[in-house]
């Protein structure tokens, strides 16, 4: 071997033994900064899955993405319990008890539990509780259903909610959903919907723009008198004409009203090809299954139905999620974005390397590698939507003080 090529074959081994000692110190200071910073998920969709196959999440509870052992494991500290309200309850009535419900359990299994759990209504709160190695359960409400009146509005905030997703799945009384393809029924907010998001605004509950259309969202900046947050959204860029996430406008006009948008992980939200996927694979599946001559709603039926999807659905990955994160920030600052996994609520179509709340070190070692500061990613763990949060409880103060005087 020459001199020449000596030299570069030494040049080659330090570069890959600097890559890889730059990706293990990466690796290792993920760890050390998930359980250094505080990490609040804005949506994660315990309360329904418990309340469907109840599981002691105080310990190992494999039924789902998230316990108390994973969520340490994984540096969680303050995962926003989804008080979700399905749209049948819309045409059913029941909508506030069903609410209700799920904010029982949830106290519940802070009541059961207060050597690990605890309720939180407030970023210091959050942040006290932290420093007392307690994880944090604020409460947030996916869909409006429940607002049956103003007083409601109060009533939850009293009950300890502290966002609202005005919609879900269909349009309701408050505002048209982006995925109600059929309505339109009131070319955005109604009437009332205006009056709940300054009632929303007057309380200090955080109005949550996910699920609603792009007119909806336009008339709640012409409504808020304080910023807003979309609690499991991504970046429509990502995924165009999937109106459910948001495009590159509608994150520019929630920067200036100073919001933050939180990327929700679901190989869905995050790919088209995944969504394609979707589509393509559960179609699949329901011809095999009528193939083999199995019962739709039989044991061994959804076996194969869980098997084939893991088989075949072409997940996204975590770098997939950083994309998302950098798309934000690149138009309009590491200020506006968070993180709103949906764990919980997208059921099996979790991104490779994001499965479960154990693995949040593995986006943060994704951001320190693409050149995020500690502080820009403390900021995107859970400062950003501090910020917001303590804002929306200084409009809230001002608003009564006024009302007041």
């Amino acid at each position: 071997m020459t001199f020449i090529k000596q030299l570069s074959f030494f040049c080659f081994s330090l570069f890959i033994l600097a890559s890889c000692s730059s990706q293990e110190t990466n690796e290792q200071r993920a760890q050390e900064l998930a359980q250094q910073f505080i990490i609040v998920d804005g949506h994660i969709d315990v309360p329904y899955r418990l309340n469907h196959h109840w599981e002691d999440i105080s310990q190992s509870a494999p039924g789902g993405n998230f316990d108390y052992p994973r969520a340490q494991e994984g540096g969680l500290d303050a995962p926003f319990m989804s008080i979700y309200v399905p749209v049948k309850y819309q045409e059913t009535g029941g909508a506030r008890a069903a609410a209700d419900s799920l904010i029982t359990m949830v106290k519940g299994i802070v009541s059961d539990h207060p050597d690990k759990f605890a309720i939180a209504t407030t970023p210091q709160e959050i942040k006290t509780q932290f420093q007392e190695g307690l994880i944090s359960l604020p409460m947030g409400i996916e869909n409006g259903a429940p607002i049956e009146e103003l007083s409601t509005v109060k009533y939850f905030y009293d009950q300890g909610v502290r966002y609202i997703t005005l919609a879900h799945a269909k349009d309701n009384r408050l505002s048209d959903s982006s995925y109600d393809t059929t309505a339109d029924t009131h070319d955005g907010l109604s009437k009332f919907g205006k009056n709940v998001v300054q009632e929303m605004n007057r309380v200090g509950i955080m109005v949550d723009v996910s699920h609603i259309t792009d007119k909806a969202f336009y008339d709640v900046m012409d409504a808020t008198e304080a910023p807003v947050v979309a609690t499991h959204s991504s970046c429509r860029h990502f995924t165009p004409g999937f109106e459910r996430n948001m495009s590159d406008e509608l994150i520019k006009r929630l920067a200036k009203n100073e919001g933050v948008i939180m990327i929700n992980f679901g190989s869905t939200f995050l790919d088209s090809t995944s969504a394609n996927s979707s589509e393509q694979v559960r179609q699949e599946i329901s011809a095999k299954i009528e193939e083999k001559g199995l019962d739709p709603s039989s044991e061994k039926a959804e076996e194969f139905r869980e098997t084939y999807f893991q088989e075949n659905f072409k997940f996204s990955t975590v770098e997939r999620v950083a994309d998302h994160i950098d798309r934000v920030v690149d138009l309009v600052g590491v200020k506006h974005v968070g993180l709103g996994s949906d764990y919980d609520g997208v059921g099996p179509t979790l991104p490779e390397g994001l499965k479960d709340v154990s693995e949040y070190p593995n986006l943060i070692a994704e951001l320190l590698e693409r050149g995020y500061t500690e502080e820009e990613i403390q900021k995107i763990c859970s400062g950003n939507i501090f910020r917001v949060w303590n804002e929306v409880i200084e409009v809230a103060n001002n608003m009564q003080s006024t009302t007041s005087n």
